[in-house]
């Protein structure tokens, strides 16, 4: 991202800055019941914590929660490193509990970020009027509605604060008087919310944002309250593509490359990174082998944990499609197209060899195998050899930042962009909504297929908009829910065998239960 864009217009909010200072602290600026906002500029920098803690686990404990959950990525232990007492494996097989770290990281960070836009909406309520204060109160406002949404589809029955300081414990609300709030909420910003799509309103939610919510929650709204919704989800996506203000982007790549921000053109709403000052965006650390260091010139060591499942992968079976070449699987090379070569002895590339000469020297190249197989079943461990280390094809979605001096990346992160907006319209209408502007489903997926060089489609099923959703949305948020929703999150896949609905959703975490000794605990745990 270009942080002069982004990052310093979240805390700068509708004033474009002449300069900007790389800071990743909350501002506080002592805005307290003492010394409330006052001036335009005392308004947005008092938006900027909601903003920070927002930031903050979408590409760690959540995309873990959401991703990890199912096929389409595998975190398993290598050389006894990542197994940290068995939470990724507990991802994987759907046998986590309450007292899963990621389960209750997630929950603290949708939940700390409520209540951050709580303690500013009470902030603003106790200020005088001005156009900039409203403004900037329906972003925060839509901001804790689209937080409810996350947590109610991730934990079902939650409780909804609204109110800072409250010293009565929140009751939970059913999946249903979620729904309706978070839908009220959300309708209640649009009046206040800019239509501005330019770069002092990048990284903060506009109107289309508010719309861009409401079509993923009426898209789910069968699963959420037993009642379809999908003219309403088409309705909603319609606001969005009849605007004209938004198109999809040219080069699919170049949408996610470390130079991404406002010029992005698919972008509805997209959070800003920055490996310095705006950190939390860490997939080229958690997928790349160290062996790829050096290809990148990055300047810090690979992690290598994360792969994606084979039987994922086979969803990308169109050499064309430019969202195949994104995946780093087989021999690997560098730009000059020399190999990329591994030295190494028989036994350190397969541990397994059980000939007298494993200490004799090899150089193997690196190649990513589709399979991961586990040596140690128990501790979900592939193994510490070479072979081992190269199991799983690897995401490359977000390119290398060859800026960054540590692990954290620049690259922007989508939350929503206009090729899920075509995606849900289709599967609206494919699921029974009437068609809009000369429209259908397959002509929408087909729009979108060509932007990507993907062969058309001739006819469209729901395993067809399972696996296009796949193509396009890959390391976004979006595979649990759509697994749910396809009701695919049930089948098996990688060493995963579990067909327990209840684990369509998460526990409620048990320390929070300690906390609130009124919240119940969902059925099944």
């Amino acid at each position: 991202m270009k942080l002069i864009n982004s990052y310093c217009i979240i805390l700068a909010g509708l004033l474009v800055l002449g300069a900007c200072t790389k800071i990743d602290v909350p501002v506080e600026n002592q805005l307290t019941p003492q010394s409330f906002p006052e001036t335009d500029q005392q308004f947005i920098a008092a938006v900027g914590p909601a903003y920070v803690s927002f930031r903050g686990s979408f590409c760690l404990a959540y995309w873990q929660l959401q991703t990890l959950s199912t096929d389409e990525a595998i975190l398993p232990s290598r050389a006894g490193g990542w197994y940290d007492g068995g939470r990724y494996q507990q991802l994987h097989y759907h046998s986590w509990t309450p007292d899963n770290p990621i389960v209750g990281d997630s929950w603290t960070w949708g939940f700390t970020t409520i209540s951050t836009c709580n303690r500013i909406l009470a902030l603003f309520a106790a200020s005088k009027d001005s156009p900039v204060k409203k403004s900037l109160a329906a972003e925060i406002r839509l901001l804790r509605a689209l937080m409810f949404y996350y947590m109610m589809d991730a934990y079902g029955n939650i409780p909804m604060p609204i109110a800072f300081g409250d010293t009565i414990k929140p009751v939970q609300k059913s999946r249903v008087e979620a729904f309706n709030l978070i839908e009220s909420e959300i309708k209640a910003t649009l009046p206040d919310l800019s239509r501005a799509i330019d770069a002092a309103q990048y990284g903060r939610p506009n109107l289309y944002t508010a719309y861009a919510l409401l079509a993923r929650l009426y898209l789910n709204a069968a699963i959420y309250t037993g009642v379809n919704r999908y003219n309403d989800c088409v309705a909603a996506c319609d606001t969005i593509i009849q605007s004209g203000k938004y198109k999809l982007a040219a080069d699919y790549a170049k949408m996610f490359y470390p130079d991404n921000g406002p010029q992005t053109p698919e972008f509805i709403f997209a959070i800003p990174y920055d490996h310095a000052a705006a950190q939390g965006e860490q997939f080229t650390w958690y997928s790349f082998h160290p062996a790829l260091q050096a290809k990148y010139g990055l300047a810090y060591r690979l992690s290598n944990p994360v792969s994606t499942i084979a039987s994922y992968y086979a969803f990308f079976d169109d050499p064309n499609d430019v969202r195949t070449a994104l995946w780093l699987v087989g021999k690997q090379f560098d730009f000059a197209g020399n190999p990329i070569n591994i030295t190494t002895t028989k036994v350190g590339l397969d541990a397994t060899y059980t000939g007298t000469d494993g200490s004799t020297p090899v150089t193997w190249q690196l190649n990513f195998s589709a399979d991961v197989t586990l040596r140690d079943v128990a501790k979900f461990e592939a193994g510490g050899d070479e072979l081992a280390k190269a199991k799983g094809i690897r995401n490359n979605k977000y390119y290398p930042d060859v800026t960054a001096t540590d692990r954290n990346q620049s690259n922007d992160v989508p939350v929503f962009r206009l090729a899920e907006i075509q995606l849900m319209k289709a599967e609206a209408i494919l699921r029974g909504a009437a068609p809009t502007y000369n429209t259908t489903a397959l002509s929408l997926v087909n729009d979108l297929r060509t932007t990507r060089k993907a062969a058309p489609m001739t006819n469209l099923t729901l395993d067809d908009m399972l696996k296009e959703r796949a193509h396009e949305l890959n390391w976004e948020n979006t595979r649990r829910t759509d697994l749910i929703r396809f009701g695919r999150y049930e089948d098996a896949w990688g060493f995963k065998t579990d067909a327990d609905k209840n684990k369509r959703i998460f526990p409620i975490p048990a320390a929070e239960r300690i906390l609130n000794p009124g919240l119940q605990q969902n059925f099944g745990y």
